[in-house]
């Protein structure tokens, strides 16, 4: 099954701090990737990342690296 094929099935979900004027990003875990993708452009690109990867970016923004 392709990549795209996965996430049209793909259960999105946005942030519980997420504004509400669409400022968000909605990510999915599909297999062995979490997706990530514009919450105001459902049909637009995407990123994927490995759980390693992604595990390690959401330890930096809740330890303050990125400050959002």
């Amino acid at each position: 099954m392709s990549r795209s094929r996965e996430l049209s099935d793909a259960a999105w979900r946005k942030s519980s701090r997420s504004g509400g004027q669409g400022e968000c990003v909605e990510i999915a875990s599909v297999g062995d990737v979490i997706a990530v993708r514009d919450s105001k452009s459902p049909d637009g690109p995407w990123l994927a990342f490995d759980h390693a990867a992604w595990a390690a970016f959401a330890r930096l923004v809740r330890s303050g690296e990125h400050d959002l």
